[in-house]
């Protein structure tokens, strides 16, 4: 392995949970998050050599894993919808669970706002800075202010229908 691919496999493994959460908040089938996280990782090996450290390392691969997955699930949208053989199975919640229970409502009620809010959505649940979010998504820190009180009021207002 060349000094390249030893950095690359290095700051896979640091951000690995990174990109498996965002590959996960954008379907909650194991084999289309392992391929969506296939692709944000040929994504970001085709744009690891360029990478100017601009921006923090793990902001970029946010910013990488996040335009992937919008970007698969935008043309996703346009292809003839298919049914799955097996039953997909959630080992993370147990009915028994009240806290599961709330988590799962908040994530269906996500999963039912604009692509772009979900993003900003997703990044404030894993506690990030405001100018964090806004390196990510492209918008100033205020805009993320404004957009994530707008966000909660939405989805205090939603129901699970």
């Amino acid at each position: 392995m060349d000094n390249l691919e030893l950095e690359f496999t290095k700051m896979v493994r640091e951000h690995r949970k990174t990109i498996y959460t965002v590959c996960y908040f954008f379907s909650d089938n194991p084999t289309e998050v392992d391929d969506l996280f296939q692709e944000v990782l040929v994504n970001l090996w085709k744009s690891y050599p360029k990478f100017r450290g601009d921006s923090s390392v793990k902001t970029w691969v946010w910013r990488v894993s996040l335009n992937t997955c919008c970007a698969i699930n935008r043309a996703d949208k346009r292809r003839v919808p298919t049914v799955p053989l097996g039953i997909d199975k959630d080992l993370l919640i147990s009915d028994n669970d009240q806290s599961s229970a709330q988590i799962k409502m908040l994530y269906d009620r996500i999963n039912k706002l604009e692509l772009f809010d979900r993003a900003i959505i997703l990044l404030w649940l894993e506690s990030m800075s405001y100018d964090e979010i806004a390196a990510i998504v492209g918008i100033t820190a205020s805009a993320v202010t404004s957009r994530l009180f707008r966000i909660k009021e939405q989805l205090k207002s939603m129901s699970n229908n």
